[in-house]
Formats: C-alpha cells, structure tokens, sequence
C-alpha cells in the first residue's frame, strides 16, 4: 500500500483507541510494523520496533481503561501520512490537544508516529 484514504487513516484510529482501552498487546501489536518508531514528543529519543513500542505501551505509558475519553479525526492524509488531531480528557481534570503525525507502511499498518500533545488550560478546558 502506497498510499491510504481518509476511511484508512480512521479505521486505524478506531484501533488505535480500542488497543488503548484494551491495552491488550496483540490489539497494540496490530497497529504498528516490525520496525516502526513512536515518538511520545517530536524531539524525543524514539521507541523503535513494534516488540518495545507494546512494552512501552503496556508498561511505563500504560494508561487504564475508563479513566480518560478521547476523540480522533484525521485532519490530513497524503499518499502513506497522515495528520491526525483530537482531544484526550482523563478523569484527574486533565485536558490535553493533541496532534499526531502517522505514516504507513506498505501493509497499511503504522511505520512512524509522533505526537504533540498540550495540556490545555484549566480555563479552556
């Protein structure tokens, strides 16, 4: 796969949000290549290979179903990246923007990711 559409890139946000609450590690396993990176921030050192990014995923970044509720919408797709914004809430008040930046291997499944995340202001949120 070359290229994805916009029903791609939301169908692999859906899985992304079920492996999230599942935080099962074959549903995490899916959604990435053998050896695709995660970037938690865009200068950050990346989590490299599908085997360390569910460790990471599952293990320090763990967070636990029915504590936080998220909504994701592609913004941008072009030939194998994706642009993706949406919005996390967790039950601790924190409220956070979110930006992420996908790109896809040649199975459809995610190659790179980065994401920006800003904590909003409590008077914004």
């Amino acid at each position: 796969m070359s290229t994805v559409d916009t029903d791609h890139v939301r169908r692999w946000v859906d899985a992304y949000l079920v492996a999230w609450t599942s935080n099962d590690p074959a549903d995490v396993e899916a959604l990435f290549t053998a050896d695709a990176t995660y970037r938690h921030r865009p200068y950050r050192t990346p989590v490299v290979g599908r085997d360390a990014i569910v460790a990471d995923w599952v293990g320090e970044h763990r967070d636990e179903s029915g504590t936080w509720r998220a909504e994701f919408a592609p913004l941008v797709v072009h030939d194998d990246l994706a642009v993706v914004t949406g919005d996390v809430d967790y039950d601790d008040d924190e409220r956070y923007s979110n930006l992420w930046v996908v790109r896809f291997g040649a199975d459809g499944r995610c190659s790179e990711f980065t994401e920006w995340w800003m904590l909003k202001p409590a008077d914004q949120a």
